[in-house]
């Protein structure tokens, strides 16, 4: 799953480097990482576990769903499914990206 879900990531590469920032995925019980960073040239994808500008705890399951746009991210976090750490303006931009 975490392998389709860094697929996904990145044919949508184009449309993630407006996001000007590095957004590292935390991936459930696992500990598994993907890392978005929207600065480098070309953007990387990645599983590398680095620092990032916003962090954002999520399950593989729920991850597929926010980028597939049938789980709103706004009600995720509300509802606890995913946890921001770090900036929340980074969260709320990549939140939009993914909504495209």
């Amino acid at each position: 799953m975490v392998d389709d879900i860094l697929q996904e990531l990145r044919s949508r590469s184009g449309d993630l480097r407006s996001l000007n920032a590095s957004v590292r995925f935390l991936l459930g019980k696992e500990g598994e990482v993907i890392r978005v960073d929207g600065r480098a040239n070309p953007i990387s994808i990645s599983r590398e576990d680095a620092e990032a500008d916003c962090t954002i705890r999520i399950s593989p399951e729920n991850l597929q769903k926010l980028i597939n746009g049938k789980l709103n991210p706004m009600l995720a976090f509300t509802m606890g499914k995913l946890k921001v750490e770090g900036s929340m303006g980074v969260a709320m931009k990549l939140a939009q990206l993914l909504d495209d």
